[in-house]
């Protein structure tokens, strides 16, 4: 409030302002200013793996991607349902980039959204197991709206992994959204897992209710590449 106060000082027709139009500039100006940090802290804690937003996602190739409703999700009403978002699609295609974006733009919106790789969010709860921190680890994934799990099935998981991962979904199931971002498809998703009990409930608790995005084509990242065929044998 204090800076808009110098600014109206500046202004050549301040005087043609009431004292009431005055305060609210100023007030306005606060609570712009109070937004801007929120929504910069906000994206923040998100650790967003790339920079991305709905609007720049890439339509023109053909990947299976349905335009209308990647824009009917990024109105987030799925978030408010407290359903799910299931990303799968060959490697390189631009499932991180979708999450990213989904992610990005819940933090817009006003809800508190999480962005993790699944090998680093599970060895997140492996380290604090041991320090001690694991209530409140856990705590703070369960409170967050959204929760973005990316490279699923990169490798498959052990028993404890499997056990942490259905405590996670558990404590947000019917009550929080968790988005999936994976190579492997849903239907070979228990050869990861391991477990079929295990297995069961995990998938139990994230697929019923989720929305589905599948990938299809070749990785977005030969097409963007700036290398030659030559510069690539070299």
């Amino acid at each position: 409030m204090a800076k808009a106060l110098d600014e109206q000082a500046q202004m050549n027709d301040k005087e043609s302002l009431s004292f009431e139009e005055r305060l609210g500039l100023m007030a306005d100006r606060e609570m712009t200013e109070r937004e801007d940090r929120r929504l910069a802290t906000r994206l923040r804690k998100a650790k967003l793996r790339v920079s991305a937003s709905v609007e720049d996602i890439d339509s023109r190739h053909r990947r299976g991607l349905d335009k209308s409703l990647v824009m009917s999700l990024a109105a987030c009403e799925w978030i408010k349902g407290r359903q799910n978002l299931i990303i799968t699609g060959p490697t390189g295609v631009g499932k991180t980039y979708l999450a990213c974006a989904m992610v990005h733009k819940a933090r817009l919106m006003g809800h508190s959204a999480i962005y993790r790789r699944l090998p680093n969010l599970l060895g997140e709860i492996s380290i604090a197991k041991a320090d001690g921190s694991y209530p409140k680890k856990m705590a703070a994934y369960a409170k967050a709206r959204l929760i973005a799990l990316d490279d699923w099935g990169l490798d498959r998981l052990t028993r404890e992994q499997s056990l942490d991962l259905l405590e996670l979904l558990e404590d947000r199931h019917g009550l929080k959204s968790t988005l999936v971002a994976a190579q492997v498809p849903v239907e070979h998703w228990h050869e990861i897992i391991g477990d079929p009990t295990l297995a069961d409930a995990i998938l139990d608790r994230l697929v019923h209710s989720a929305h589905r995005i599948q990938f299809k084509g070749e990785s977005m990242r030969k097409k963007y590449s700036t290398l030659t065929k030559e510069d690539q044998k070299a």
